[in-house]
């Protein structure tokens, strides 16, 4: 029996007909903080990404970790919607639905009768969000939609990397940033949605693009082009508007510096032994740094490599001065701040395997978010799902196993 969901949203229903991630990732934060999310899947097959591994659970499922990392707090059913029998399922439980989030390509669900009109016309207050490459319309709307491409379509890929002169290319970000935004962006787009719900009753179809979430988040960089005329370009690790603000050399390895204001750098300078830097007048102010940063680094470089790093870091955070390690991802999970904050979470699956995922960031004083259900095996709760939502007898329920609509997950 799962866990009754608590939470702010508790009580609302999520039909996921969403794959890979940025829907999964969107999904999962609403079932966070509360709501029940039934998650649809392809008989034999599951959300494409179980297979993307290794490394895999070994507990004989075969899902991957990536799999893992954006599917807890949701009940998989498996459900075939080409059979008519099987979309006639996801049908009845739209019904009974509050939201519906799928990335299937435009138009595609309109064929077995699943798209929002279908779907808002039997209940009209249903909240319908579409994750798609390109969105809705366009020139693009019949493209798929890969983050790979969208960091390099967006723009993104020419600010990241270091420049050309010092054999640097463009380079994608290390985590899958365009799906991940377009989660956020998704999710909140939903909450908006239930308050539109809440004021008037009504329900609405939601279209949100990779192309367009990561446009939104060029921010600075954006702004700076099309109110500077500035064309962006890669730095490397160093800021497009605010220097000093990037890493530096030490005698024994590297260190961060993110100074925000004039006062941060004159007590930086006074640090490290070079009070001289701040009555400069090329330096005084930020606008001059940013003009004459070369000039800069060639008179902090050398002060900055006769420190140990954890030395130097030391000083400046007992001088309220900004600065940081450059971590690995086990250093940081490791980090006695990561760990103050609970960052990580051990969840349970059905035959005891332990699974451990980055909890929800958010600390809510009166809702936190909760973790209730490790990541599903592939249809594990299509039997209980379907009897529970829909009133399907035993006997139906296997009439719909032999015909290849559905299928179950044995659980050990």
């Amino acid at each position: 029996m799962s866990p009754a969901p608590s939470g702010p949203l508790a009580g609302l229903k999520v039909l996921d007909l969403s794959r890979v991630l940025a829907g999964p990732w969107a999904s999962q934060a609403l079932g966070d903080l509360g709501a029940d999310i039934i998650k649809v899947e392809q008989p034999g097959q599951g959300d494409d990404t179980r297979r993307w591994g290794p490394p895999f659970l070994p507990d004989g499922s075969k899902d991957s970790a990536y799999y893992l990392a954006c599917n807890r707090n949701k009940r998989s059913i498996a459900v075939d919607l080409a059979k008519p029998e099987g979309a006639d399922l996801i049908r009845r439980l739209a019904a009974q639905s509050d939201i519906v989030v799928e990335n299937f390509k435009v138009g595609a669900l309109a064929r077995y009768g699943l798209d929002y009109a279908s779907l808002s016309a039997e209940n009209p207050g249903l909240i319908y969000c579409s994750i798609t490459g390109f969105g809705q319309d366009g020139p693009y709307r019949d493209r798929g939609g890969y983050d790979f491409l969208i960091q390099g379509l967006s723009g993104l890929m020419s600010l990241t990397g270091f420049p050309d002169q010092e054999g640097g290319a463009p380079t994608k970000v290390g985590v899958p940033v365009s799906d991940l935004f377009t989660g956020l962006y998704a999710a909140i787009s939903i909450l908006a949605a239930l308050n539109h719900r809440h004021r008037t009753g009504q329900g609405q179809h939601i279209d949100c693009a990779l192309f367009d979430s990561q446009l939104a988040v060029l921010v600075n960089q954006a702004s700076n082009y099309l109110n500077g005329g500035v064309e962006p370009r890669r730095l490397g690790n160093e800021h497009p508007n605010v220097v000093p603000y990037q890493d530096f050399q030490t005698a024994d390895g590297r260190v961060l510096v993110a100074l925000g204001n004039d006062r941060q750098f004159r007590a930086l300078c006074a640090l490290v032994g070079l009070e001289d830097l701040a009555a400069d007048p090329r330096f005084v102010d930020n606008a001059g740094r940013s003009v004459h940063r070369a000039d800069l680094q060639a008179r902090l470089r050398p002060a900055f490599v006769t420190w140990r790093s954890a030395d130097l870091l030391a000083v400046m955070d007992a001088a309220g001065l900004p600065g940081g390690p450059v971590n690995s991802v086990p250093q940081a999970l490791a980090d006695p701040q990561a760990r103050a904050r609970q960052v990580v979470q051990r969840l349970q699956r059905s035959d005891g395997q332990a699974v451990d995922v980055i909890g929800f960031p958010a600390k809510l004083s009166k809702s936190p978010a909760t973790y209730r259900l490790a990541p599903p095996r592939v249809g594990e709760d299509t039997r209980s799902v379907l009897e529970d939502q829909l009133g399907l007898s035993a006997q139906a329920l296997d009439d719909l196993i032999v015909a290849g609509v559905i299928a179950e997950e044995h659980r050990p």
